[in-house]
């Protein structure tokens, strides 16, 4: 085991090494060292946490996120963790269950258990049981476990690199079984069912409505069953509903299991109580010859019951279908450089420490290394959140993930063959797999109904025993009490509530995969907010350029040879569509020379380059025979070319407004200035406005220095702005600012998805990564950050439909007690009320909200 670092090697806030710092570490007296400006002023508004990194509760979960593992590993020497991901799980009394099955095998440390992520992170001593042991152990009652590592690598063989890890993981490149399983038995009871219930309906049905009127042909029936004809069906009924209850209702019956074995009343256990009082009290009237037999009520409970769950699982995957556009951060192969020059491709698990990996201009760096050969230029915003790309020379390290953006790069791996990438992945699996499910309102009424429920079967009971006297006829009176009594619609209003509202959703580019993100949304205090790419564009663009014409279109055909972002601007902006294209050559990289000048089908003259060289911060060229020089104001002075105090001053201006100046020049002198930036989307103050309207408090943190986010300070709207904040100081951040209250985090990038997942709530944006979105509880498909505010707005909306909908579940209580007290309870008018109950919650779900009120 590696020697363990000091404390005072780390940055008081987040834990991150120093010597790994992307800056010179600040210091802050007494209060120990920092690994950035940012980390400074987060402890000095927020506070450190007491004693830093071994005194912060949230510092192993941030120290993961910088990957360094030693601590960790001091931690807890004797001790794995490990990740499952189970099919089956549906509620928060899933996650308390699973939770039990696995703290009670021996060996086993912790269990955390998220139905949201449908995850259980176990922490358990190797040597007394592995965690193929945990998988076969929480493979029970119905639910079915796998390594989610495992999961994830099967997924990644079966897919291609434009789908994201969560959807494939979700909708089914490997199709689940338990997903299998409940269509199958739904649509196999709901055949039976249906098949069953037509000649039941005729049969028996109009016998049932002789007991309230004398219609000649409702009497004929009732004389028929007395006579015993009708009721040679009555066993083949009573074995068809006893295979649909089996086949449909069976994950209502382990819902009830599961919520005795944990004692917690449920909506699951009040449906259940529904269908099996009705089957049998069905059963005691076949075997007492009388005519009420409530079949009818077990199947049709059952089938819209699970027809309700099965309808909110659909709308989920329909709603995962939608983030297969997302970007995928990690890479799958690595292209080896051999001693002759030559290359092969392998997959990344395969790379060993002394590998040199070629990484070409547009690709992402496989893992963390040195760069053995350069120069090159990385884009590390996915990574860091710094929204510039950074110049790279020979023995700089690079950060597995990050794109190479210009030239090639030969990558010499480091010691330990994993990406920041990875370590990230890890940290949101620590993070998400903590945070369990909300409990929902429903079984919370569950919990009150339940007792109201049992005291009503006792007193039927006890009046039977006086008035009856028989088993049967006791039997009997506490059947009918809980058909009546128990509020079994709850477990249909709930899933169709929450599918309704995940489908509102949706229309409006909204993903969500439970109701309970909206309860976490209607309670948020503050808004946290990532600025490159969420609160900008996260594209480079020309501000204003101040050169003459023919220079600007000299530095776009220079600048169309480099890959750089900025180029990429600058050549858009300025470029001629018959511009000379560079070959391209096979390391990724152009052909420096261009001699010919060409002609364009239109006849005009493309604009040539010569000589052509690319520096580590900017490029050069002859363009119309005199050389043009386009960069950084430091390459001019490398270079020896006069700047000028003018230009020096407004230079000093675009970096104050945290702008990147570009510089250009011809033969030695330069002649003007390019101001490239990020700009800021055209809707982020109204959203901040709508927000800081409602009560919320609004935070922006940026990997970017303090000038970038000038802008940002200055809305009315904003409460703190927090700049050159490093990944583990956003994680860090978020913590500190969960004590003031409810969090919601909003990120696009890989480098957000531990401050995503730390907080109560995550929103990633369409244009984030896929581990963002991984990260996330909330996933908004388009670039439109409007659509935070509207989420907000949705949250509210569904709230009330909720309680809507609860409050038509008791309709079907409403109706059938009454009757019950007066002695004329059958069939029919339990399917009456089940209709018209079903039809209210059903009407209600479907109606289309009022904008997004």
């Amino acid at each position: 085991m590696s020697e363990t670092r000091t404390d005072r090697d780390r940055c008081r806030l987040c834990g991150t090494a120093l010597e790994e710092s992307p800056g010179e570490p600040v210091s802050a007296g007494a209060d120990g060292p920092f690994c950035s400006t940012g980390c400074r002023d987060i402890a000095a508004e927020l506070g450190a946490g007491e004693g830093g990194a071994d005194g912060d509760p949230g510092f192993a979960d941030e120290e993961r996120t910088n990957a360094d593992e030693t601590l960790e590993d001091d931690r807890s020497t004797d001790l794995e963790r490990s990740f499952f991901r189970i099919d089956g799980m549906h509620s928060a009394q899933c996650e308390a269950y699973l939770e039990s099955v696995a703290e009670g095998r021996d060996g086993v440390a912790d269990a955390a258990a998220s139905y949201v992520t449908e995850t259980v992170r176990v922490d358990h001593d190797s040597d007394r049981i592995t965690a193929e042991a945990l998988e076969d152990a929480l493979s029970t009652t119905g639910y079915t476990a796998y390594r989610r590592e495992e999961a994830a690598e099967d997924d990644d063989a079966a897919s291609d690199e434009s789908t994201t890890r969560r959807s494939r993981e979700m909708q089914g490149v490997r199709k689940r079984r338990s997903e299998n399983v409940l269509e199958v038995r739904y649509i196999v009871g709901i055949v039976f069912g249906s098949f069953l219930l037509v000649p039941y309906v005729t049969t028996f049905y109009p016998m049932y409505l002789a007991a309230f009127t004398d219609y000649w042909l409702f009497e004929q029936f009732a004389q028929q069953f007395d006579s015993g004809e009708v009721s040679l069906y009555a066993p083949l009924f009573m074995g068809m509903t006893g295979a649909i209850l089996y086949l449909t209702g069976r994950p209502l019956l382990r819902g009830a299991y599961v919520s005795l074995k944990l004692r917690e009343p449920s909506t699951h256990l009040l449906a259940t109580l529904t269908i099996v009082a009705a089957y049998a009290a069905g059963g005691i009237a076949f075997v007492r010859g009388g005519p009420d037999l409530y079949f009818d009520l077990t199947i049709l409970v059952a089938a819209i019951v699970m027809g309700a769950i099965f309808y909110e699982e659909t709308v989920k995957r329909d709603a995962l279908n939608r983030l297969t556009d997302l970007t995928i951060s990690q890479v799958g192969t690595a292209r080896v450089l051999e001693s002759d020059g030559a290359t092969r491709e392998v997959p990344v698990a395969d790379i060993a420490a002394d590998d040199r990996l070629l990484v070409r201009a547009g690709e992402r760096i496989p893992v963390d290394g040195r760069l053995a050969e350069g120069p090159c230029t990385v884009d590390e915003a996915v990574v860091t959140g710094e929204s510039l790309p950074v110049s790279k020379t020979d023995g700089d390290p690079v950060i597995g993930g990050s794109v190479v953006t210009d030239g090639a790069a030969v990558v010499a791996v480091d010691d330990e063959t994993t990406s920041s990438i990875d370590r990230l992945t890890r940290t949101v699996w620590n993070l998400q797999s903590a945070d369990h499910g909300v409990q929902r309102r429903a079984d919370a009424l569950a919990g009150t109904a339940l007792p109201i429920v049992v005291a009503a079967a006792v007193v039927a009971g006890l009046a039977a025993v006086v008035l009856d006297g028989t088993v049967f006829g006791v039997a009997a009176a506490v059947c009918l009490a809980l058909i009546a009594a128990s509020p079994w619609a709850f477990a249909f209003a709930t899933p169709i509530s929450i599918a309704s509202s995940i489908r509102d959703a949706l229309e409006r580019g909204i993903v969500v995969f439970d109701e309970s993100v909206f309860e976490r949304l209607r309670e948020i205090d503050v808004v946290v907010f990532d600025k490159t790419g969420t609160l900008t564009t996260g594209e480079m663009t020309v501000l204003e350029a101040d050169a003459p014409e023919d220079l600007l279109r000299a530095a776009a055909a220079v600048e169309r040879r480099a890959s750089h972002p900025a180029a990429t601007a600058i050549a858009d902006a300025f470029g001629d569509s018959n511009d000379a294209a560079p070959d391209t050559r096979a390391d990724g990289g152009v052909v420096d020379d261009a001699t010919d000048s060409e002609e364009s089908e239109d006849g005009a003259e493309s604009r040539t380059v010569r000589e052509f060289e690319r520096h580590a911060t900017g490029v050069e060229g002859i363009v119309d025979g005199r050389r043009v020089l386009v960069g950084h104001p430091d390459l001019f002075r490398e270079r020896g070319w006069d700047l000028g105090d003018e230009l020096a001053d407004r230079i000093a201006e675009a970096r104050a407004a945290g702008h990147l100046p570009v510089v250009v020049g011809r033969e030695g002198r330069a002649e003007g200035l390019i101001v490239v930036g990020d700009e800021p989307r055209p809707e982020w103050a109204e959203t901040v406005t709508a927000l800081a309207d409602e009560g919320v408090d609004v935070v922006v943190l940026t990997g970017d220095d303090g000038s970038a986010a000038a802008s940002f300070r200055e809305h009315s709207g904003v409460t703190r702005v927090f700049a050159n904040v490093p990944p583990a100081g956003k994680t860090a951040a978020i913590r500190r600012l969960r004590a003031e209250g409810r969090v919601a985090m909003v990120g696009d990038g890989t480098n957000d998805a531990p401050a995503l997942a730390a907080a109560d709530l995550g929103l990633s944006l369409g244009g984030g990564t896929a581990l963002a979105a991984d990260a996330a509880d909330l996933a908004i498909v388009e670039d439109d950050l409007a659509a935070v505010e509207r989420a907000f707005a949705l949250a509210r909306a569904a709230r009330r439909r909720v309680v809507r909908n609860l409050g038509l579940a008791l309709g079907y209580n409403a109706i059938v007690i009454p009757v019950a007290l007066a002695g004329l309870l059958n069939p029919v008018v339990t399917t009456g009320a089940l209709t018209v109950t079903g039809l209210a919650i059903v009407g209600n779900s479907l109606r289309e909200l009022v904008g997004d009120e």
